[in-house]
């Protein structure tokens, strides 16, 4: 029985690790504001940081990745030992829950972020070194273009290839098929949930990228909620 119910305690205490929405808890703490009423929307750190500036931006970067990472690091090790075949998938499985609490969140009504700085600290513990690739393509891409929807995307790209890479011959192995299908599905999940994001950079539409501050706040609540997200 326990050996059944420990994969639902891992999925159920990750999803809530990830469902905290640090986001809104910074800004209605630092300028009494909620963030989903000012500029895109959305909950997440590049909306903090257009809207409160970099500072309180790279803050919830942060806390939005330590939620994907520290779940993940330690989660599973209360069930399952480092050295069993199943730690892997555990992992996994911790991974998946705690990026679809930050992009579904219970307490938002599933309404969160788009889940790239959770995603970051995920992958930091089951792919470090593709996590490296995806960080620096993020990174010439965000330079390039000051767009972070399409340097996030290229940046999941570049992950997902990596993996695929240094997985080789071992990817769909009983070990590693998990690590496997999560290297494709979290990419694709991310492109997806910034497909509105893609068609306005097609149109030559989508925004490049300033830094606000907390004055923006408490002026743009009326803004167009159409802009890119982590």
């Amino acid at each position: 029985m326990f050996a059944d119910l420990f994969w639902i305690f891992v999925a159920a205490a990750s999803y809530l690790a990830g469902s905290i929405p640090f986001g809104l808890l910074t800004a209605k703490l630092v300028a009494g504001t909620d963030i989903r009423n000012v500029g895109s929307g959305n909950i997440g750190a590049t909306n903090v940081a257009r809207t409160l500036g970099a500072k309180w931006g790279i803050v919830v970067l942060l806390l939005d990745a330590l939620k994907g990472l520290l779940p993940v690091l330690f989660i599973p090790t209360l069930f399952v030992n480092s050295d069993s075949p199943q730690f892997d998938q555990v992992r996994v499985l911790s991974g998946v829950a705690t990026i679809l609490g930050h992009m579904f969140p219970v307490w938002l009504g599933f309404r969160g972020g788009k889940g790239v700085a959770t995603s970051l600290g995920v992958i930091l513990v089951l792919g470090p070194w593709s996590t490296l690739i995806a960080v620096g393509a993020f990174a010439l891409a965000f330079l390039i273009s000051r767009i972070v929807a399409l340097s996030s995307i290229v940046a999941a790209i570049a992950f997902a290839v990596a993996q695929f890479i240094q997985l080789g011959a071992s990817a769909f192995t009983q070990e590693k098929w998990g690590l496997a299908i999560f290297s494709i599905a979290v990419p694709m999940l991310i492109i997806v949930r910034h497909w509105s994001n893609l068609g306005r950079i097609m149109r030559g539409e989508e925004k490049k990228f300033q830094f606000g501050s907390r004055k923006n706040a408490e002026n743009t609540s009326s803004e167009t909620k159409a802009d890119e997200e982590v």
